[in-house]
Parts: structure tokens; C-alpha cells; sequence
């Protein structure tokens, strides 16, 4: 089987002569005994797989098969789904519409709606570049947030639906800001975005001294008037996988059920991940988007599975690319900053009370690329990510 060269690659050869200490390579035998030492002391509540992916070869198995609860290495699934479903170009848009009539002074007599896309990114200022769009001198109607794309519940799984502070925002399909505002929550965040709208147009001079602000549906038969992108799939991933980023996940899925499943939300998008990551014969139980609810739960093998045939997909250098890198950057800045896994190796953590994940791709010594994932429950996290750096660094030393 041929394999691209990995991206990580010109990474760790520019970061070799760098790296602390002069780690001497290791065989595959020594490898192992070490993994297996590590693994002793992770727990009997701990999995782990490795393998290298040029070769399809398993270098090390403890506890593969066995379901684990993964925490926030399940954002690997949601964001391979999303990319392999909406393509790394693909963006969330966020859309201003009208069932009015504009006039040739340009006053429109109807309503004005701004149809929400679930851009977890959309701001004021981008909302504010769509009043600009709009060659308008008055608004006659309303304006209308519509948020009708996604369900209404606020948070995931792990409270009901209810707003959770873990998950860094509120969710929906029209929100600004994350749904934050002077501190606290935004009281209905779709109709705070709409406001944003009015008061963009009145700041531009256009009279909307009529157009109240409601919530509501679109009319099918509306007209797009103006348009805002968020950045492509691509960049979004990335934003969910090197922070850890709950919010992004969690809105990624519900997107993933309204543009492919049977709605916006987050039972839904779930079924959309199952449903695409069973065609790469990996078989997760997902239950969120973020990896905060104890109820997701895999196995170390099915991790590799994806990382092995994500990396050989024609998006393997994004998927791969939106992990954080070994000693450098995301929730890895600060773990591996010594030893052989720096600049070798991307990964993506996960952590919960008791729970401590690590996944993600090597370029070893000796220029082969290595898959691993390490899922530690009932254990000490701080003391996990010990085992988990040092098991890495060994991998990174392969030769």
C-alpha cells in the first residue's frame, strides 16, 4: 500500500536537532516491553493500540477491543464525519432574506429575515458586514431571527439540553458570540442576533424605526438579499481538534443532522457519525459531539482504525493537520516539550474526572508513520498524561 508522505514529516526534521536530549532509537521489541511497562501502571481500566499505518502492522495491543469511555478523543469522530460528509471547502453560512417588495427608492415592504446556518462563529461584526450588503433606505416589515435549523435546546446530552458552562456556548443555529454576552448568558440568542441586524441598519441610515424584532421560520419562497461565510470545514475542524473545543463539537453535530440526517439536533447528528464511521468499519457509541458525556464509549483499536484511513483519505493532510502537535501548540503545548515526540507527533487529548485519553499520529525516528491510541479510565488524570507522554515519546523513537 502506498502512503502520501505525512505532513508531519518536514515538521519533525526541522525540529530534530532541536528536541531535548539525545534519545537514542529503539526496535520494535523494546518498544513493546516499554508499552507494556506503562500499560501495567495505567490500570487494569485502560486500553491501548498501535500500529504502524504504512504497513497495517500492529506494534502493540493491551486491552484493543475492550469499550473505554474516551472523553474528548470522540471530537475525532465528529470532525472526520464532517469533513468526509461536507468536504474540507465547505462553509456555514448565515443568510439575510425578504418575502417583501423593494421599491426603486429601496424601501422594502416586508419583512427582512436573517436565516441562522450554525456558523459557531458568527459574530456581530460579520452581521454587521451583512447590513452593508443591503441597499436599502427603509424596512417596512420586521426583522425576523430564524433559528429553525437546529432544535432548541442549549446544551448536549450531558444536562439534558440544557445550558452547560462546559460546553463553552449556547447552541443553536443563529448565535453570536457563542451565545455570550457582558459576562452572562444571552436571553434568546437568535433574537439578540436579529437585534444586531436592526441596529446595524439603523447605524448604516436606514429607517427600521417599524421593524420590530421577532423570531420565526423563513418563508420558502424568500430571497436571498446577502450572504456571510463562516471559514471552511477545513479551519473548522482545526478549531474544534487543537483547543478541544466543546462548543464547535456540539454544533458540528447538530449541523452534521440537519444537512444529512433527519434534523438539527443532537441525537440526530449522532446518528449521522455512527452512520459514516460504520462504511470505515469503526463502530463507536456516540451519544455528543464534545466527549463530555460518560456514555460515549469506544476502543482503542477503532481509533487507529480512523486515524489509519483518515490519514490515507484525500484528506488525510487536514484531518491529520487539525490536531495539536507534540510540545507545540493546542492541548499539547505543554505535554512532550522534551523528548522525541516534539514536533513528531499530533495528537488529541481527552479528559474527564478520572478519565484521560490520548490519540493521534507519530512520524518516527526511523520515517514511518505510527498511529496510537491510549483511552485510561478510573485513573488519575495528571498521572495518565504522564504514562500517556512517555509511551509517546517512546513511539516517536522507533526506528
Amino acid at each position: 500500500m502506498t502512503r502520501r508522505r505525512s505532513l508531519l514529516a518536514p515538521l519533525a526534521a526541522a525540529v530534530a536537532l532541536l528536541a531535548a536530549g539525545p534519545a537514542q532509537a529503539i526496535t520494535p521489541g523494546k518498544l513493546q516491553a516499554r508499552l507494556a511497562a506503562e500499560m501495567a501502571s495505567a490500570g487494569p481500566s485502560s486500553g491501548a493500540f498501535v500500529m504502524d499505518l504504512a504497513e497495517d502492522r500492529q506494534l502493540f495491543a493491551r486491552r484493543a477491543d475492550r469499550p473505554y469511555i474516551p472523553a474528548s478523543v470522540n471530537k475525532l469522530f465528529v470532525t472526520a464525519a464532517a469533513l468526509r460528509r461536507h468536504g474540507g471547502d465547505a462553509t456555514l453560512d448565515t443568510v439575510v432574506l425578504t418575502n417583501g417588495e423593494i421599491d426603486e427608492e429601496g424601501v422594502l415592504d416586508g419583512n427582512l429575515y436573517l436565516r441562522g446556518g450554525g456558523d459557531p462563529t458568527l459574530t456581530v461584526e460579520r452581521i454587521e458586514n451583512l447590513a452593508a450588503q443591503l441597499d436599502l433606505t427603509r424596512v417596512r416589515g420586521r426583522v425576523v431571527g430564524d433559528e429553525t435549523r437546529f432544535d432548541l435546546l442549549r446544551g448536549a446530552t450531558n444536562t439534558g439540553g440544557a445550558r452547560d458552562g462546559e460546553v463553552g456556548g449556547q447552541l443553536g443555529a443563529l448565535v453570536t458570540s457563542r451565545g455570550y454576552a457582558g459576562g452572562g448568558w444571552q436571553n434568546r440568542p437568535a433574537a439578540v442576533a436579529a437585534d444586531a441586524l436592526r441596529r446595524a441598519l439603523e447605524r448604516r441610515g436606514i429607517d427600521v424605526s417599524g421593524a420590530k424584532v421577532r423570531l420565526g421560520a423563513t418563508p420558502r419562497a424568500a430571497v436571498e438579499l446577502a450572504r456571510t461565510v463562516s471559514a471552511p470545514m477545513a479551519d473548522l475542524i482545526a478549531r474544534t481538534n487543537v483547543p478541544s473545543d466543546n462548543f464547535i463539537a456540539e454544533m458540528l453535530l447538530k449541523g452534521l443532522g440537519a444537512e444529512f440526517g433527519g434534523g438539527g439536533t443532537t441525537e440526530e447528528g449522532a446518528a449521522v457519525v455512527r452512520g459514516e464511521l460504520a462504511s470505515l468499519d469503526v463502530r463507536p457509541t456516540i451519544v455528543d459531539g464534545s466527549g463530555l458525556s460518560r456514555s460515549d464509549r469506544t476502543n482503542a483499536r477503532h481509533v487507529v482504525l480512523l486515524l489509519d484511513q483518515m490519514a490515507e483519505s484525500e484528506d488525510g493532510d487536514v484531518f491529520l493537520g487539525s490536531l495539536a502537535v507534540a510540545g507545540r501548540s493546542g492541548t499539547l503545548a505543554s505535554r512532550m516539550r522534551r523528548g522525541a515526540a516534539n514536533g513528531r507527533c499530533r495528537a488529541k487529548t481527552g479528559t474527564l474526572r478520572d478519565v484521560s485519553s490520548l490519540a493521534g499520529v507519530c512520524t518516527t525516528k526511523g520515517g514511518d508513520q505510527v498511529g496510537f491510541a491510549f483511552l485510561m479510565n478510573y485513573v488519575s488524570p495528571y498521572a495518565a498524561r504522564a504514562i500517556q507522554d512517555r509511551m509517546t515519546n517512546a513511539i516517536a523513537r522507533l526506528r
